[in-house]
């Protein structure tokens, strides 16, 4: 081996804390980030997910008080669920204009004005009491056509209660001109839409369903993708920008970085995914174990995400994670 050799040495790069900040390739800040949140109708104190460490169902005013500490920490935007007492065939409480997730967002947006981006869910499976994220026909199927004149009721809803996104997460072909063509006929043309565009039918959503209250027998694989599959992504990216989506999301996040990474080299529109539910569960679950260094892994794994080419990241971990960036 010569004294020269080697004359490349990458690790020069790698040499100290300040030399890995100067050459980073990717970098994650508070406003790219997104925190899921839950409130539940008639509770009164907050009520933890068994399932999400640190995570609850909020009341309203909770609610409004993990809004502002949203806004305070510098994140970007905070994503609503509602969870209301009384579910249905139809899912009444959805376009109930006093239904709980209205209420929320008229609560959020009076506390936090623009300093958030709010942004709502979409979908009828919290409210259903056959936990599926649309209308049922006679045989039990989902009706996608019926269900899309509840999602055009219910986007209709959310922007009078003056959310700023709304985000139809149900995978109806068709929601998003359903959801557009409600919206402006309303006069909201200024409500944006965050749609989902490649959301699989993945075993990651288990503990979301305890923190929605969700009664769903069976799955969802008739209408949300198959996890075998790519390039239909791409199709309905391609669908969901053409019926006017601002905003495109896939979800999972940490399964699907390939999907991830394609749909972001492919989209004229900005790309968020959601590090859902099962993937921060896997996380707090081996770090109270012991197993894993819990700050280094909620970072990595964002990092990756970001890396992957999402633009915004929804995640449980976004209050905590923008206090670790400063």
């Amino acid at each position: 081996m010569s004294a020269e050799f080697p004359s490349v040495r990458p690790r020069r790069l790698r040499t100290t804390p300040a030399m890995r900040r100067l050459v980073a390739e990717t970098r994650l800040h508070p406003a790219e980030l997104v925190l899921p949140a839950f409130v539940r109708e008639g509770i009164t104190e907050p009520r933890p997910i068994g399932s999400m460490p640190g995570v609850v169902q909020h009341t309203r005013d909770t609610l409004r008080r993990a809004a502002a500490e949203a806004a305070a920490a510098g994140i970007g935007g905070i994503m609503l669920f509602g969870v209301p007492e009384v579910q249905d065939a139809t899912g009444t409480a959805g376009t109930d204009p006093e239904g709980i997730l209205q209420l929320a967002i008229r609560d959020v947006v009076s506390e936090v004005g623009d300093q958030l981006v709010v942004m709502s869910d979409l979908c009828l499976d919290e409210f259903t009491d056959h936990g599926h994220c649309g209308v049922l026909a006679a045989d039990g199927s989902v009706d996608n056509d019926a269900t899309l004149e509840r999602y055009a009721e219910m986007a209709v809803v959310q922007a009078d209660a003056g959310v700023h996104l709304v985000g139809p997460s149900g995978m109806m072909d068709g929601q998003v001109a359903a959801v557009r063509k409600a919206l402006d006929a309303a006069g909201h043309q200024d409500t944006g839409i965050l749609a989902y565009t490649a959301k699989y039918a993945s075993a990651f959503f288990g503990p979301f369903r305890e923190a929605v209250g969700s009664s769903l027998k069976g799955d969802r694989k008739t209408y949300q993708q198959d996890p075998a599959n790519a390039r239909e992504s791409l199709r309905e990216l391609a669908q969901d920008v053409a019926e006017g989506a601002d905003l495109v999301m896939v979800k999972p996040a940490m399964s699907y970085l390939d999907i991830l990474r394609q749909v972001a080299d492919a989209s004229p529109v900005p790309v968020a995914a959601y590090q859902v539910s099962g993937e921060y569960a896997m996380v707090e679950a081996a770090a109270a174990n012991g197993w894993i260094d819990r700050e280094r892994t909620i970072m990595e794994t964002l990092t990756s995400i970001r890396r992957a080419g999402a633009e915004q990241i929804l995640t449980y971990w976004a209050v905590e994670a923008a206090g670790l960036l400063r």
